[in-house]
């Protein structure tokens, strides 16, 4: 009997962010210690550098490898920054913070209650990537968020 392969593997419907790390062991047990992360799959290369691994926070899933210049494979610790911010929502965006923040996170933007129905923050880890946590905390209509957002706006603009 054939055994028919799914085109898209079980846990993997969404994108998944892939971060190319200088140092992705160390990453590895910092998003366990700071994020509560669970590591799913570790492939070590003949240098001893990490070809491929998979990490779980919650649901989602994350991809990650040390950096590999030679592959023009470069993290944000090379690039001076990264332009991508990963976004994940939480049960409890005060209580990963602040795992978080004991963990050695920097925090760029303090948990707030934002004016989309969210609580939540941004932050930087050591390796140069971008987080944002939330936990959602009120469905809002596409006509109030309009509302909420322009009062938003006119309100940093006058600051």
């Amino acid at each position: 009997m054939a055994h028919t392969v799914k085109a898209i593997p079980e846990g993997f419907e969404g994108a998944t962010p892939y971060l190319a790390i200088k140092g992705a062991a160390g990453a590895i047990e910092f998003y366990k210690n700071a994020f509560g992360a669970i590591e799913t799959l570790r492939l070590a290369g003949p240098d001893g550098r990490i070809g491929h691994a998979e990490l779980k926070i919650g649901k989602a899933n994350i991809m990650l490898a040390d950096e590999h210049p030679e592959m023009n494979f470069l993290s944000p610790k090379t690039l001076g920054g990264s332009p991508v911010t990963i976004h994940l929502y939480v049960e409890d965006v005060d209580a990963l913070a602040a795992r978080a923040e004991t963990a050695g996170i920097k925090v760029l933007r303090a948990v707030a209650d934002q004016f989309y129905g969210d609580r939540g923050g941004k932050f930087e880890d050591p390796f140069g990537h971008t987080w944002y946590f939330a936990t959602h905390k009120e469905d809002v209509s596409n006509e109030e968020m309009k509302k909420r957002s322009a009062a938003f706006a006119a309100k940093a603009q006058a600051s």
